[in-house]
């Protein structure tokens, strides 16, 4: 479950500013908590609050944190030390189970976040927007491979170099071919799947795909707007319940022909 506290979208009857968006996530959690094995509060509407917003990211992640896993969703990436400073935000501060990583700036940036055995990192490799192949289609040097399946491969042997099982990738619902070949590359990598709902993506191909042949790959699909937005009007958390409760019964369609389908998770588990 997504969690977006866009100011402006908020349902009117919930007031407005932070008490607004206070409401609106801590309503959100309980209308979707019987459906959701995992949340991603998204850091950007929360910092574009300021220093009470991040305040209140910390209050959601804790609540959430009663439900299921919390998936800080920041994707951090800098040099070495700056690395660190956002894993402990992310890790000790927020005290969230994992987060989002920038791979694209190298190991070192990537390091401090996969070396908690108790955390997980989900390294961006392919982004859903539009213009993702911008940079994520261009040919590595003298290959025939797209910097996005590199990435892939080289977050694959991040996790074995620290042993811990603690990288999985960010591959997004609206390229279900590109989320086939991420899964050949990185077969035990879990995927974080953003993209479907709003964005356009497919719910049934992008699983399809990160399910890979064996039907066994690890993955968590997130939806945000399209169930936190459901309803503008009072009934806004009946609304969302009703949304969860059908991308779930979709899933379970799904997982009925081609593999189990796991809610209860932890970073271990993935």
């Amino acid at each position: 479950m997504g969690i977006d506290p866009v100011l402006e979208d908020l349902p009117p009857h919930l007031g407005s500013g932070l008490d607004a968006a206070r409401r609106y996530c801590f309503e959100l959690i309980e209308a979707t908590a019987s459906f959701a094995c995992a949340f991603k509060p998204n850091c950007a509407f929360f910092e574009a609050m300021g220093a009470s917003g991040w305040d209140l990211l910390g209050e959601v992640v804790q609540v959430a944190g009663r439900h299921g896993l919390v998936v800080v969703d920041g994707k951090r990436g800098d040099v070495g030390h700056t690395a660190e400073a956002y894993a402990h935000a992310a890790f000790d501060q927020l005290e969230a189970d994992a987060c989002t990583v920038n791979g694209y700036v190298g190991f070192d940036a990537v390091a401090p976040f996969i070396e908690r055995p108790d955390k997980l990192a989900f390294v961006v490799c392919r982004t859903s927007n539009p213009h993702a192949g911008d940079l994520q289609d261009l040919k590595v040097s003298g290959t025939e491979t797209p910097l996005y399946l590199e990435l892939a491969r080289l977050a694959r042997g991040w996790n074995v170099e620290v042993g811990l099982r603690s990288v999985g990738l960010v591959a997004g619902a609206t390229w279900p071919e590109e989320i086939a070949r991420i899964r050949r590359a990185a077969p035990e990598l879990p995927l974080l799947i953003p993209g479907v709902g709003s964005q356009g993506g497919d719910l049934e191909l992008a699983v399809s795909a990160a399910l890979g042949e064996s039907g066994e790959g690890s993955y968590l699909l997130s939806v945000s707007r399209a169930i936190g937005g459901a309803s503008r009007g009072a009934d806004f958390q009946a609304a969302a319940a009703t949304s969860a409760a059908g991308y779930l019964a979709r899933l379970r369609r799904l997982h009925g022909s081609c593999g189990a389908l796991r809610t209860d998770v932890s970073p271990s588990s993935l």
